[in-house]
């Protein structure tokens, strides 16, 4: 069932935006917009309202995330639920294609290009079942982890860490889950405070929630983090993590110097500040030490191979504080044991090959001379990006808002994520995209998908009085 629903927006009553979500959740509580019913579009409702697509998108998200309305990509927007539900209904990220879909060209998230990670994996699960010495039936445990972990600390060899070995590492099921374990290790008191940079990935705010905290979100400059902001966030708010992405920060590819991550650590020592370092996205090698080099005692510095080599395989891992790593390991075995003896097993062999490292290096370079083709392709826009990551930050020229922009490519068969996917929900989004490295599909429809941007910036709407 369609509807004209157009509601009443009083100047004075704060952010447009939240006052079009209590909207949604009155009209919705009362029964005036049933279940099933399909909202206007974004651009429609802007248009009628008189408001940007942002407030209305903006809008549209908050009620989603309160499990009242659900959305479809290509079908639209639809009333899910008369109160807002005790946890989402629908999942906090957009389930993203495992393959290509027909006509659509989806550069929301990188996907990795098969160079041989499926073969390579069948053979290290051979090679695992012949092992007659490995025990398939009992519960694993931390202790045979040890030289998995050893084998970890050989894969993490060309960064800077400072002093680290096997006794420093934390194994888990992949990047997310880490998150959780380091905040179980981190966070007291009832309502703990996490800070993370005001765009960020969201599986930050995601963790920082589910363990009770509330999220504050830091301004960012051309370097990322600014430490005056953080300095007046943690005199103000007492926090006890901060949650960043220095090497390659996500999604806007800015890169922190050396003296701007001195000046971060130096705030975190004074305020006592706990630091989750995030390099999921690794960047090109570089002698640039890490936080955690610069900050041994304070630093959680967290990867996993789900951007390198397979996602599938779940698996990632934690080099904690010194001292930390055992009360790192704590939380995973209160949490989980150990990992699955299997996924363990195949990791190690991948690892303690070679294996994993040849292919990290071929993905790598498949995924960098894609990168150069968007680079080529939208060099003339205001484009950032950075050497080894798998996406650019898109700012939007003169005439197009960044949600009307992403709504309009996937009417034509391309899919993106505006900024508004990596803002706090009570933050300002700036007028840009973020546009992934797909490495999983053609590499003519990859470009097909670049061309259809490139024609669409070139010729912005003549409309945009909304």
């Amino acid at each position: 069932m369609d509807t004209i629903w157009l509601p009443e927006l009083t100047e004075g009553e704060g952010p447009k935006y939240l006052t079009l979500a209590r909207k949604l959740r009155e009209a919705i509580g009362s029964g005036a917009l049933p279940q099933g019913t399909q909202l206007p579009t974004v651009r429609d409702l802007a248009w009628r309202l008189a408001v940007t697509p942002g407030t209305v998108s903006r809008a549209y998200q908050i009620a989603t995330q309160e499990g009242l309305l659900s959305a479809t990509v290509g079908r639209g927007t639809f009333v899910a639920a008369r109160v807002p539900q005790l946890g989402p209904r629908q999942p906090l990220f957009v389930e993203r294609s495992t393959g290509s879909e027909p006509g659509r060209v989806d550069l929301r998230s990188p996907m990795l290009p098969e160079v041989g990670q499926s073969a390579a994996i069948a053979a290290a699960l051979q090679r695992v079942a012949m092992q007659n010495a490995v025990d398939w039936l009992d519960y694993p445990s931390q202790s045979e982890e040890r030289p998995l972990r050893e084998a970890v600390c050989g894969w993490l060899r060309a960064r800077v860490l400072g002093s680290f070995g096997p006794q420093d590492i934390m194994l888990t099921h992949g990047g997310q889950n880490g998150i959780g374990l380091i905040l179980d290790c981190c966070l007291r008191g009832d309502r703990p405070v996490v800070l993370t940079e005001e765009l960020s990935y969201p599986g930050f705010r995601y963790a920082a929630r589910a363990a009770r905290a509330e999220v504050i979100g830091i301004e960012l400059d051309a370097e990322g983090l600014r430490p005056d902001a953080l300095e007046a966030a943690c005199r103000r708010y007492g926090p006890q993590v901060l949650c960043l992405t220095p090497s390659g920060q996500n999604p806007t590819t800015a890169q922190m110097t050396r003296a701007r991550m001195q000046e971060i650590v130096s705030i975190a020592r004074r305020h006592n500040l706990q630091i989750i370092e995030d390099e999921c996205y690794p960047a090109t090698a570089s002698d640039t030490p890490t936080l955690r080099a610069l900050a041994p005692e304070r630093v959680w510095y967290m990867g996993s191979l789900s951007k390198t080599f397979s996602a599938a395989l779940r698996f990632g891992y934690v080099v904690c504080p010194s001292g930390l790593g055992e009360a790192g390991r704590l939380a995973a075995q209160h949490s989980f044991f150990a990992l699955s003896r299997l996924v363990g097993a195949v990791c190690l062999d991948l690892l303690a090959s070679g294996e994993a490292a040849a292919i990290r290096e071929r993905v790598t370079k498949e995924l960098s001379e894609r990168l150069l083709i968007v680079v080529n392709r939208l060099g003339a826009f205001d484009l950032s990006w950075s050497a080894g990551l798998p996406f650019v930050w898109l700012q939007m020229p003169q005439g197009w808002r960044a949600s009307t922009f992403a709504q309009r490519a996937e009417e034509d068969g391309v899919l993106m994520r505006s900024a508004d996917q990596y803002t706090m929900v009570h933050g300002r989004a700036p007028n840009a995209v973020r546009l992934a490295v797909p490495g999983h599909i053609a590499r003519s429809e990859f470009e097909r998908g670049l061309e259809v941007l490139v024609e669409l910036l070139a010729h912005p709407p003549t409309d945009m009085a909304v």
